[in-house]
């Protein structure tokens, strides 16, 4: 079984900087990419970051310039590090993993539970 723990939400003014943390488990072959995702109160889920497993990154124009990604593909994490923050940042960030085979189950994504950023203004 895969299990896919963020960690490092909080509340934080506008400004400030937040870090997050997401940490892949369980009898898996291999992680392959890794991304965070956010959905705003009220609005769909979008991706925020990737990675590949060779530390290629994307971001989502909204956060260009001002959050990071990067991962420990020894340890089977991703963080993302994200300064600058906005009131429009506030959402419940989602880590998700592109992960596999396990088990007998096929190469798939993965997603972990969320952590809600709060940013004030």
């Amino acid at each position: 079984q895969v299990q896919v723990v963020e960690s490092g939400g909080g509340l934080v003014q506008a400004g400030g900087s937040l870090s997050l943390s997401c940490a892949v488990s369980g009898s898996i072959s291999r992680v392959y990419t890794l991304a965070w995702s956010r959905q705003p109160p009220g609005k769909q889920r979008e991706l925020v970051a990737s990675i590949t497993r060779g530390s290629t990154t994307n971001y989502a124009d909204t956060v260009k310039g001002r959050f990071s990604i990067s991962r420990d593909n020894a340890k089977n994490m991703v963080y993302l590090q994200m300064n600058s923050l906005k009131p429009e940042d506030t959402a419940v960030y989602y880590c998700s993993a592109d992960a596999g085979p396990t088990l007998g189950v096929p190469r798939r994504d993965y997603w972990g539970q969320g952590t809600q950023v709060t940013v004030s203004s």
